[in-house]
């Protein structure tokens, strides 16, 4: 193919990509000259690069870059005007992460002003695709548009963003700060998200829920009677959250076809195809993903782009709905929460790494090390251990509408008929806390478990509400709690209770099966005894009549076998030890029979990739739950002190109460957390751990995933703090 015919076919694909990314139903004399030019330029290369002198520069080194469109080009905005945006420019806004493998990760925006021309739009979604190709085509693309802004996106701008009058495209002139003729006034709008954007300076801008900042504001004459303010920020009603649907973009037969794969999420990851492109519809929460197959061909990836378009016509939704675009292997955390059981694929070179959020970046992954987690926030949080379970401890059996003292001697035993309350006191980094424990069993009733609550709520008030409140449903105990019996295993019996004279007596063939956390403390839950219940990732207890056989499957762990070999003491009985694939047929007679069980190899720890924290401000002030969250790196001033916060680490929720939150907020924190859950994309496991903590009493599995956490921070008032800040 020669190079005119290149630099046709260039021409054709990118003038189709501009009217087909951003809706453009016309282009400009000026508009298609540049995109001739380019083909000029492209005719000594290949189709597949497109040469620039910025793209040269782009995402050599982590952090964040910016480009303005003007008059069909690149140039970049100074990095002291990040943050600025006029209103009637388009641009160019590229995030480079590092990954912990060396690799580097790109977030690719273009960002529409309200005001910005159709050219320069085009212009933007244009330059969009040719940096993704630049880049290999392993960019995440996101549609930004004014006001409407994705999480990862504001999460750059962490002091918030400045809308400016004017633009390139406009003819408007371009506000000069330090001209001392200047009139101009800013409304400020957004709690958590702050934007900052000119008005005209009149009296008609102004409202009574706003802040405005004026220069000159002796322009305006006299205050004349103001209007209220609109709301803030758009908020997610959860009622949205689990309503998404997967469509296939194929031209496999010849013509190009869009079929539903499924209607209702949690989807397959299997249903992904490399072979072809992929829309989930998740327009109802205003966001678009277009799923780029890796052997998908062009076509197919250019009508993925204008089906999302066009969805978002067809269904209704807003012009500023959010698309994602995503390359195979590059998938976001928001994109892998609408499937069951998410899997990164395992790679060594290019994309294999997971995905790293944006707002999470800077928190890294901390080994486990018992000797330093009391000095170190980030361990304590990361692996869910606020010490290392030496502290005093007590136990209580709920029996009746009474907590009844639990023998020292079997404390680490729990019956899954009971519902019990542990008081455990710790000490991290000099600082002295209190943990209140509640632990229902599967079989407990659920007069135990209303009572079980409403006697921690009665113990947290006896000790003046400073201690750190932890539901656990059984099944779902964390770390810390497993850690807390000197080296035994958290043993928890099926079914049964450990009342006095009320012991249900015990099975003649008895299986546990003990897993260890990833700090080493173990838990030994006794299951059916069924060769189906056995798993090559842990080590089991068999305990027949007449013997007794330690499994240890093949993926079992040193700490997994030193807790069955403590489980075997408390059960008084000496084993057999079996390698997996050497079992004695007594062995399997005494589980009904050899039986097909689990054999897949244990996953390594990717939960921070896959499921990085989130922080989220809460509110059913409109009668429906609403959640906010809270974009950008995790600060402790992101937790406003007249709110209930919910900070999601996936394997706990922690609800943090503010010392100003209303009441109503405070006695409807655990619904809100409960509601959180059940209304999770992935269908999460509704027993996931909630943990209750109030404002200055953090303790450091909650503190350990903000960056720089101060104890001392609520001291001041952060009114006072903030005008400190701008030195006012």
């Amino acid at each position: 193919m020669g190079k005119q015919a290149l630099s046709c076919i260039f021409l054709a694909l990118f003038c189709t990509m501009a009217l087909r990314l951003d809706g453009v139903s016309s282009m400009s004399a000026a508009g298609l000259g540049y995109v001739v030019t380019a083909a000029v330029v492209l005719s000594a290369v290949p189709v597949s690069m497109v040469e620039h002198a910025e793209f040269a520069k782009a995402g050599k080194e982590p952090g964040l870059q910016i480009w303005r469109i003007e008059k069909f080009d690149l140039v970049p905005v100074p990095k002291n005007l990040y943050g600025d945006f006029f209103t009637g420019d388009s641009y160019l806004v590229l995030n480079t992460i590092k990954q912990r493998n060396g690799n580097l990760q790109y977030d690719l925006h273009f960002w529409l002003g309200d005001e910005s021309s159709q050219d320069e739009r085009g212009a933007a979604a244009i330059f969009t695709v040719q940096m993704d190709d630049y880049l290999h085509g392993k960019a995440v693309q996101h549609r930004e548009v004014q006001g409407h802004e994705s999480s990862t996106f504001l999460g750059y701008f962490k002091s918030g963003i400045k809308y400016k009058a004017g633009g390139v495209a406009s003819g408007f002139k371009h506000v000069v700060p330090n001209e001392v003729t200047v009139q101009r006034l800013l409304q400020v709008k957004g709690r958590r998200t702050v934007r900052a954007t000119e008005v005209p300076v009149t009296w008609e801008s102004f409202n009574t829920g706003d802040c405005f900042i004026l220069d000159l504001g002796s322009v305006l004459g006299p205050k004349p009677s103001l209007p209220p303010g609109a709301p803030d920020d758009t908020k997610t009603d959860t009622a949205n959250r689990r309503l998404a649907k997967l469509y296939k973009v194929s031209n496999g037969a010849g013509n190009m076809a869009v079929s539903l794969v499924a209607d209702e999420n949690p989807f397959s990851q299997a249903a992904l195809g490399t072979d072809d492109c992929f829309i989930l519809d998740h327009g109802t929460d205003g966001k678009i993903f277009v799923w780029k197959g890796k052997s998908a061909n062009s076509e197919e990836k250019k009508a993925a782009l204008k089906t999302a378009s066009e969805f978002i016509d067809k269904m209704g939704y807003p012009k500023h709905t959010q698309v994602q675009v995503l390359p195979e292997s590059g998938e976001t955390p928001l994109f892998k929460q609408f499937f069951k059981n998410w899997r990164d694929r395992d790679q060594t070179e290019g994309l294999g790494q997971a995905y790293v959020s944006g707002h999470v970046a800077k928190i890294e992954k901390v080994p486990f090390d018992a000797a330093t987690l009391h000095s170190s926030k980030a361990m304590a949080a990361q692996h869910g251990m606020e010490d290392d379970g030496s502290g005093r401890k007590q136990i209580w059996r709920i029996e009746g509408s009474e907590k009844v003292p639990v023998d020292p001697s079997t404390y680490g035993q729990f019956y899954g008929g009971d519902s019990y309350i542990i008081l455990y006191n710790y000490q991290h980094a000099g600082k002295q806390g209190q943990i209140i424990y509640t632990w229902q069993g599967a079989d407990s009733t659920q007069d135990e478990i209303a009572t079980s609550a409403f006697l921690t709520v009665q113990l947290d008030e006896e000790l003046g509400g400073s201690p750190v409140q932890k539901r656990v449903v059984q099944g779902k105990e964390p770390p810390h709690l497993m850690s807390m019996f000197g080296g035994k295993p958290l043993i928890v019996y099926k079914g049964g209770t450990s009342r006095e004279g009320g012991q249900t007596a015990p099975a003649e063939t008895r299986l546990f099966q003990v897993r260890s956390s990833t700090s080493g403390a173990t838990r030994a839950v006794e299951l059916d005894p069924a060769a189906s219940q056995l798993n090559s990732n842990d080590a089991f207890v068999l305990k027949t009549p007449s013997a007794a056989y330690l499994w240890v499957g093949q993926g079992a762990s040193d700490a997994e076998k030193s807790g069955a070999q403590e489980l075997l003491k408390i059960l008084g009985v000496r084993p057999v030890q079996v390698a997996e694939g050497r079992e004695p047929a007594n062995f399997w007679a005494a589980l009904g029979g050899k039986a097909p069980y689990r054999t897949s190899p244990r996953l390594k720890d990717k939960k921070m990739d896959a499921h990085p924290p989130r922080l989220f401000a809460c509110s059913n002030k409109s009668g429906r739950f609403m959640i906010e969250e809270v974009p950008g790196d995790l600060t402790q001033d992101d937790l406003a002190t007249d709110d209930v916060m919910l900070l999601d680490t996936w394997d706990q929720v922690f609800v943090w109460i503010g010392k100003d939150a209303q009441e109503e907020e405070k006695t409807e924190a655990l619904k809100s957390a409960k509601r959180y859950i059940e209304t999770d994309p992935a269908s999460r496991d509704k027993r996931t751990p909630v943990t209750v903590v109030k404002q200055g009493f953090e303790p450091p599995t909650f503190s350990g995933w903000f960056l720089g956490w101060d104890d001392d921070y609520w001291a001041v008032d952060p009114l006072q703090r903030a005008m400190a800040d701008v030195d006012v």
